[in-house]
Parts: C-alpha cells; sequence; structure tokens
C-alpha cells in the first residue's frame, strides 16, 4: 500500500534524505532552507548526526569529513551561504569524495528574504559538479537518493538546488521506504587525493574534466529529463526546474501544439537540446534567474549549424529578475508570437496597501536602537548586519548591509579611512558566531575605534528560533556549552565590554556613553530574550495601558515605533493595544507618566 503525507517542501526534502540513507547533516540557518534541520531534528527515531553549524563553511567541511569516511552526508544553506562555503566547496571538486554527498542550497528568487537573486547553477557550472534542479516538492523528495548514488558512482559532490516555491510549498507527498543498514565509516588515508599539494591538485584537475562527458551522458539519461515532441510543431519549449512546471500547465491550458523539453539536471541534456532544435523553428526557454539553459542551447545550435530562432532572457522575452508564474510564461508568449492572450497579471487590478515588515512589538532590538541613536545620535554612521534587527533601518540605526558578520570589518574600513564621526555598528548574535568573531578580532588587532554592539536576543530568530554556541543547548535539544560572548569579546582582547538589559533604557545609554568615549574597540552585549521564543519558553509580563487623563498627545510614544501603540486622533490620545508584550520602554519614554502597568 502506498502511503502518502501531505508536507512542507522542506520535510519532503528532509524525507528524501533519511530514504537516501543520509548519516551526517550540517548546516547554518537560512531561509528559504531552514526546515529541512529542523524537521530532521525533531525526529525521535534518529539515527544520524545532525548540527546546526555556526557557519556554513564549518557545516561544509563536516559533511566533507563524514563523506571522506565513507557515509552519506549532506549540508544545507540558502543560495549565499554558499559564498560563504565557497572556499572548500571550490577544492572539494577536485578531491572528491567516497560516501555520497549533497549539497543543498535554497536559491531565493525575488529575495523573499535575502540580499541578493544569485542563481546557484552558475556555481555549478563553476566547479565542474552536477547540479539537480527540481520542479516540484515530490521531484525534489525522489531525486535525492538518486543524487546520493549518483555522487557515490563519479566520487564527486552534487549540488541540490531548490528555490523558495519547491522549499515553502506544499504537496502531497508519496513516500519511499527509508533503509535500515547503512555501511560503517572508515576513512581511507588517500594523501594524492585528500592532501591538495600542487602536484596532487594538477592530477585531480585532469581527473575532474575526464568525467564531465560521462556524467553528463548518465544525467540525460536520468528520469529528470524528458522530451515530448509533438509531430509537426513549429515551436518548442525549454522548462528548467520549477519554471518547467509553470511554462507546461500554460501550454495545456491553451491548447498549444508545442514541442517540449523538461530540464532537471545539470550540466544540460545536450543530445535532448539538439534533438528538440532539429524539429522546431523557434525555442522558448523558461527558466528562473540567469540564462544558464539559454546559453547552452545558443552555443549547442551554434556548433551545429542550427539556425532556429531561441528566445529568452537575452532578449528580454522573459524577466532576468524576480520568480516567474504562470502569467510570465503568458506574456512571453504574447511577446514572441504576438498571441490574443490575456494573462492573469492583465486581469487583476487589486492593489494591496504596503505592508513594510517591523520588529515585533516588545522587540529588544528596538530599545537598543532608541538609545544607540538617543547617545550617537544623528551625525554617527551605523553600518549593520543580516538579521531581524535590519529592520532597524526604520529607527535611523541601519546605514550599511552587506553580508555577515560585515558590519564590524566595514566600521573598521570606515575607521581607518579617516572617517571622524562616530561609528556604532550591530551585529546579532548567531551572526557574531557566524562571521563576526573574526571581523572584531581584526578591528582590535587593527586599533579600529568603534563600538561594537552585539544584540543577543538568545536565538537565531529571523530564519526561524534555531539555537545557536550563545544559547546551551544543541537543534536536538541536548545541552551543551554556552559560550559568554562578554568573555569571547574579553579574549579577543577588546578593551571595555558591557552586558545590559536593553529594556532598561537608562543603564542602557549610560552604557553607550562610556563606550563611545572610549579609545580603541568598544562593545555592548544587548542582552534581552526574543519576545516569540521567551512567550514559548513561558515568560509571561504585564502589559502596560494609557492613562488619557494624563496622556498630552506628544506622539514620543508613537515615534518609538512599537507596533502595540496607536494613536486615537479623535481624541489625541495615544493607545496601547493587545500586542503589547509587557517590556515597558514606552513608559520609560513618556515624560508625563501617562503609560503604567495594567493592574489586574
Amino acid at each position: 500500500m502506498t502511503t502518502r503525507e501531505y508536507m512542507l517542501g522542506n520535510a519532503a526534502i528532509a524525507r528524501g534524505l533519511l530514504e537516501g540513507g543520509v548519516q551526517v547533516i550540517a548546516g547554518y540557518p537560512g531561509t528559504p532552507s531552514s526546515e529541512i534541520i529542523d524537521t530532521l531534528a525533531s525526529r525521535r527515531d534518529r539515527d544520524y548526526h545532525i548540527e546546526w553549524s555556526v557557519n556554513e563553511k564549518v557545516a561544509m567541511e563536516v559533511a566533507v569529513g563524514a563523506a571522506w569516511s565513507g557515509v552519506r552526508s549532506a549540508v544545507t544553506m540558502k543560495h549565499v551561504g554558499l559564498n560563504v562555503a565557497a572556499d572548500p566547496f571550490m577544492t572539494l571538486t577536485y578531491t572528491g569524495t567516497k560516501g555520497g554527498l549533497i549539497v543543498i542550497v535554497a536559491d531565493d528568487p525575488s529575495c523573499h528574504s535575502s540580499q541578493n537573486e544569485q542563481d546557484t547553477r552558475r556555481y555549478a557550472q563553476f566547479a565542474l559538479l552536477p547540479c539537480f534542479d527540481p520542479s516540484t516538492p515530490q521531484e525534489a523528495k525522489d531525486m535525492l537518493p538518486y543524487a546520493f548514488e549518483f555522487s557515490e558512482k563519479f566520487e564527486v559532490p552534487v549540488i541540490f538546488r531548490p528555490t523558495t516555491r519547491i522549499s515553502h510549498g506544499k504537496s502531497d507527498i508519496e513516500l519511499g521506504e527509508i533503509p535500515v543498514k547503512k555501511p560503517a565509516p572508515h576513512f581511507e588515508k588517500l594523501l594524492d587525493r585528500w592532501v591538495m599539494l600542487p602536484k596532487n591538485a594538477r592530477a585531480r584537475h585532469t581527473q575532474i574534466l575526464s568525467i564531465q562527458q560521462p556524467m553528463e551522458d548518465a544525467l540525460a539519461e536520468s528520469p529528470w529529463n524528458s522530451l515530448e515532441l509533438k509531430s509537426g510543431a513549429k515551436l518548442g519549449v525549454i522548462g528548467a526546474g520549477i519554471a518547467s512546471v509553470y511554462a507546461k500547465e500554460a501550454l495545456q491550458e491553451l491548447g498549444l501544439e508545442a514541442s517540449f523539453l523538461k530540464i532537471g539536471t545539470y550540466p544540460v541534456p545536450k543530445k535532448l537540446i539538439l534533438k528538440l532544435l532539429e524539429t522546431v523553428e523557434t525555442v522558448l526557454i523558461f527558466e528562473e534567474l540567469e540564462p544558464v539553459v539559454e546559453e547552452q542551447v545558443k552555443m549547442i545550435a551554434q556548433e551545429s549549424g542550427i539556425l532556429a530562432s531561441i528566445l529568452g532572457k537575452t532578449s528580454a522575452y522573459v524577466s532576468r529578475e524576480g520568480e516567474l508564474d504562470i502569467s510570465a510564461f503568458l506574456d512571453a508568449l504574447k511577446k514572441a508570437f504576438d498571441l490574443d492572450i490575456e494573462s492573469d497579471s492583465e486581469k487583476l487590478s487589486l492593489e494591496l496597501a504596503p505592508r513594510p515588515p517591523a520588529l515585533c512589538a516588545g522587540c529588544s532590538h528596538r530599545a537598543t536602537f532608541y538609545s544607540m541613536k538617543k547617545v550617537f545620535g544623528n551625525d554617527a554612521i551605523y553600518p549593520s548586519d543580516i538579521g531581524c534587527y535590519t529592520l532597524g533601518i526604520q529607527s535611523g540605526t541601519v546605514e550599511t548591509t552587506l553580508c555577515m558578520g560585515s558590519s564590524i570589518s566595514i566600521a573598521s574600513g570606515l575607521y581607518h579611512a579617516g572617517e571622524k564621526r562616530p561609528i556604532c555598528c550591530s551585529i546579532g548574535d548567531s551572526t557574531f558566531f557566524h562571521t563576526g568573531m573574526n571581523s572584531l578580532l581584526n578591528a582590535v588587532f587593527n586599533k579600529a575605534n568603534i563600538t561594537v554592539t552585539i544584540l543577543d536576543n538568545r536565538i537565531t530568530a529571523m530564519t526561524g528560533h534555531q539555537p545557536n554556541p550563545g544559547v546551551g543547548y544543541t537543534v536536538t535539544g541536548e545541552p551543551t556549552v554556552e559560550v559568554s560572548l562578554a568573555e569571547l569579546c574579553k579574549a579577543m582582547g577588546v578593551g571595555s565590554v558591557t552586558v545590559v538589559d536593553p529594556y532598561k533604557l537608562e543603564e542602557t545609554q549610560k552604557a553607550f556613553k562610556t563606550a563611545k568615549d572610549f579609545e580603541g574597540t568598544s562593545v555592548i552585549i544587548a542582552k534581552q530574550p526574543c519576545v516569540i521564543s521567551g512567550k514559548r519558553a513561558g515568560i509571561r509580563r504585564v502589559p502596560y495601558t494609557v492613562d488619557p487623563e494624563k496622556c498630552e498627545g506628544c506622539k514620543q510614544c508613537i515615534k518609538f515605533g512599537c507596533p502595540a501603540i496607536e494613536f486615537d486622533e479623535e481624541n489625541k490620545c495615544a493607545i496601547i493595544t493587545s500586542l503589547c508584550s509587557g517590556c515597558g520602554v514606552c513608559a520609560q519614554i513618556c515624560k508625563f507618566e501617562a503609560i503604567t502597568e495594567v493592574k489586574r
């Protein structure tokens, strides 16, 4: 009897890893990939090692160690995480693996929660490694056991590239069997493979080049690529990954006669592409982000002397930005062939009110930024980092955001460039453990006169509340060492380290003043649990209310920006709603003592 389960795409990917016999899984939280490890960590019948590593480079190396011992391993991250892991990843191409190794990199078209839209398929080309590009959550689950086998057959790591709609979509998933027996680890001391001296690296480069064609041939015959030739059809459509589903559905709805090639693996199946090109006059290529397939199709056509018209991103028929959908495919068809098609984007005229993201009611970051701005003022420079606190831009305390851990380094660069204004940067606790530690050490070593604010909300909040080395427990809930941020900073040589409760404004502002006056690198650690994880842990505070008799309508509490505070224009009075978490910061801001705890 077939077992089916309605699952999130990332849960289906987790299931696929189990069906593939994975034994070690490491990763770093990053939307849209985070739920893969969360799902695997929540299972009680674990017979595998699973961890949140401190960053993607470390996670990659943990997975590599396992694969070199002959067991199957996987590493998870989002697309920008591969930039962090690129150093070991690019050399891993040369060394190869023994056990299967899958590098799961979730791309984020449209930047739903990311600072760029980079296409991981480019890394696959760069590294000369195969890439699997699933079109549905079911296919994502089914691909993974195959990907493990492929990795072991050619002794190379493989990339698995889900996008946001695969990772966060839901689908009815047909489940397979989870293997019971798994190989015992055994590390072979193959010095010519595992030690990348120049002599060994040159030989391994030759090896990886020699298996490119065999890998391409094997992938072309896999079930993830398929060609449907329609007799007499002059139009050919190539769809890659999830975009192939949109294109196929649109063609079926229109009843349009077109030959169709679905591509789910890279290197692309050149023989199938050539078959398509030989039977049609025009090819429309539908793929998300970069024109990876389109470039290959054009090369194949040129090398074969085929004059078919090839349309896609470089000719602006398909957008090179953001996510694609059925409407985007219909628009491309309409533009390419002057067809009378009304797309959904033309049918819809509803305009939704803008809802910019905001820090939660009672978020300690808002209080920290308030005190920071009070002390450092408008003239100071405020580099920041990647996390919930990036929303501090609304407080005027986020003026740069480049990548994980960059705020401290950028602050150092500003100072060493000769900037005379005060510099106060901000970084989250998890981001500090990720790559901020090196930046702080560099700032101290090179004598940067800056203030570093570590926003310690005791969790990795932005990606779904995953633990980090500062919280004292692992992804599976097991107790572990709780790293002290204060002692760590002192060990790095920071001369001024102060831990504050950001809810206590006077105390926090006094600490910022001391840090600002300190000559050299100073650190403020604003320590207060995330309000969401705090509520889950049972923290309950008394909410606050406004006395309308005392309120003068000055709106200072409104300017603080907490979603729980509104203004009644009719009565010229502030109102605190049921969103209040009881942090009490607004009561400290009010000059008229109009805000007090709710009396029970």
